[in-house]
């Protein structure tokens, strides 16, 4: 199934901050590694069109197919394979060319563009320069129908609601087509990414694009959606083969099915749960935790946990899913009792599904010179939920580890700046490069989205969006987080209903007492893993870049020797067993 949507033609110094640049994960804007952009345009990896023959996958370098923007160093060939997605390149040119009223012909290059956490994008030109972007989902991308349909019909309504969003020219939420692959093709929106501005610009850029991502914010969840769930075209929940959509009151698009990852990553995609959609919030409340009970029940067997650098805080035992599906009880006696007063905040919303600097584009105003947001990507996974568990702050915004920023206090830096050293700079530097995302995310969130700040101020709707959280995600041999929310819970039963309803769910003491050892143990060994992480310098899933992966390699071992020898030999070959950055099984997380 494919659709061609009508087309558009496209209307044609933070000077101090580079000192810390190199420091990993200290900049504003460091972008996410697999979302890295290549530039192709100054190489040989292009692909004239005129110049050959298209025909099978077989005859285009391996470089379209696979993934090549960086490695990792645990599981590396999985990952890899994971990424490594084949098409038929003639036949997608083609359906490009005619979701834009052109023809083949008339494409001059074919380039890869990007690749990011679950797609890969590429930049079609044609030869009177006027451009667009292919994306493919990775196999590993679920939920693929449901993903591709979501993104076009939330990007769309947006985009008819006057937020600067890529237009739509035609997509396929199936590989049921002559380009064999799912894909979207959409407007390219010139311009920089707000991850480079920010790694480069002036504090005036920063402050006034954290505004205007607050006012975009403002303006997308000031939408009331009647239900939760994903937003689709009405049509294409009708081709789903369903009739349980909830119709818009412009009809054409319906909220349905949730395409949040975690309702369907691994074996969840073959449960017959309630993804939605959710026509109450006390549905959309306990969904996720239903879901994640029923995979227990069917799949789950003792594993031991799957961060590997945590396994010895569990004494290198093998933890039973029997724990988790009780504690998965607990909070489904407690959360219909954890509803905020307000009602507003029952209100279902939407919100960006992953706000990040690299997924916001801008350009210099010409008149005023001024930085202005010209596009919001990424849109995969959006979901539509009750306000109280959607309000939260961007994590690339996050700074919650420094008490200044806790309290809110305006990020100054040191009035003794000159007479600092090196050292002292890159540390001044560093703390007000982190507080300053922070403070300026929530003041102009009091300011500009009362509606968000409401939330995001209610501290039940704050709690129990963390505690549905916990009870969602995906089981990998670990409940201490979930159980140690729960346990917070009950200490603050009278804080968080006001009273007068007994707390279904009690702790003993002793078990309180054995969360609260184990919550420091396993805070511990978090510690330990980031230093390691800081030492070999590798990002999300041991990432590292491509000119990185050999040193990286071996400065893992070195590190994996010197760390044994300080050990008791009868700790080593558990340690060694479980050591954090060697290849591991992944299929019983699955």
């Amino acid at each position: 199934m494919q659709h061609f949507l009508p087309h558009a033609k496209l209307s044609n110094k933070f000077p101090l901050s580079r000192l810390i640049l190199s420091s990993r994960g200290l900049c504003l804007g460091s972008a996410h590694p697999s979302r890295s952009i290549l530039d192709f345009s100054r190489s040989s990896r292009q692909w004239p069109l005129s110049q050959r023959a298209l025909s099978s996958p077989s005859k285009y370098p391996d470089d379209l197919f696979n993934y090549n923007s960086g490695r990792w160093l645990v599981n590396d060939k999985l990952r890899l394979a994971e990424r490594r997605r084949e098409f038929e390149v003639e036949e997608l040119c083609q359906l490009a060319a005619q979701s834009v009223g052109r023809k083949s012909q008339d494409i001059n290059r074919f380039e890869k563009l990007a690749e990011g956490g679950f797609n890969r994008t590429f930049l079609i030109t044609m030869h009177d320069g006027f451009k667009m972007v292919a994306r493919i989902p990775y196999p590993i991308t679920v939920p693929k129908f449901y993903a591709v349909a979501s993104e076009v019909s939330t990007m769309d309504f947006l985009r008819f609601s006057g937020l600067p969003i890529p237009e739509i020219y035609g997509y396929s939420p199936s590989a049921d087509n002559a380009a064999k692959t799912e894909y979207i093709f959409m407007e390219f929106v010139k311009g920089t990414r707000l991850t480079d501005v920010w790694m480069a610009g002036e504090i005036p850029d920063v402050l006034s694009s954290l505004r205007q991502i607050v006012e975009l914010e403002s303006r997308i969840m000031s939408v009331r959606f009647p239900a939760g769930g994903s937003l689709y075209y009405t049509k294409d929940i009708e081709e789903m083969g369903g009739n349980n959509g909830v119709t818009l009151e412009d009809e054409r698009f319906s909220v349905g099915p949730d395409a949040r990852i975690q309702m369907w990553s691994g074996r969840r995609s073959q449960l017959d749960v309630d993804r939605g959609p959710y026509r109450s919030p006390e549905v959309a409340l306990v969904a996720a935790a239903v879901k994640e009970r029923v995979y227990l029940e069917h799949f789950a067997q003792p594993v031991l946990p799957f961060r590997r650098e945590r396994r010895q805080s569990y004494d290198f035992e093998k933890q039973s899913p029997a724990d988790h599906i009780e504690n998965l009880d607990r909070y489904l006696r407690i959360a219909p009792l954890l509803m905020p007063q307000n009602p507003v905040l029952h209100h279902f919303r939407m919100r960006h599904p992953d706000l990040h600097p690299s997924n916001v584009i801008v350009s210099r105003s010409e008149k005023s010179n001024e930085l202005i947001i010209t596009g919001l990507l990424d849109w995969q996974h959006a979901s539509i939920l009750p306000l109280f568990l959607s309000a939260e702050m961007p994590e690339r915004f996050q700074n919650y580890d420094d008490p200044i920023s806790q309290a809110l206090i305006p990020p100054l830096l040191p009035e003794n700046i000159q007479e600092l050293d090196k050292s002292e700079l890159t540390h001044a530097l560093t703390l007000y490069i982190k507080r300053l995302p922070h403070f300026h995310y929530i003041k102009n969130m009091e300011k500009h989205n009362k509606l968000h700040y409401e939330a995001f101020s209610d501290p039940l709707s704050m709690f129990i969006g963390r505690l549905c959280h916990q009870a969602g995600v995906p089981w990998q041999g670990e409940t201490h987080d979930l159980k140690a929310a729960l346990t917070e819970a009950t200490e603050r039963w009278e804080e968080l209903t006001g009273g007068g309803v007994p707390c279904p769910i009690a702790c003993e003491p002793e078990d309180l007492h054995k969360t609260k050892e184990l919550g420091e143990k396993l805070r511990i060994a978090d510690e330990d893993f980031e230093a390691y992480q800081n030492m070999i310098s590798f990002g999300a899933q041991t990432w590292v870049a491509n000119e990185d992966y050999g040193k990286g390699k071996k400065m893992a071992e070195l590190l994996k020797l010197q760390t044994m020898m300080q050990l008791p030999k009868e700790m080593q070959d558990n340690f060694e067993a479980n050591w954090f950055c060697d290849d591991m099984d992944e299929t019983p997380y699955m």
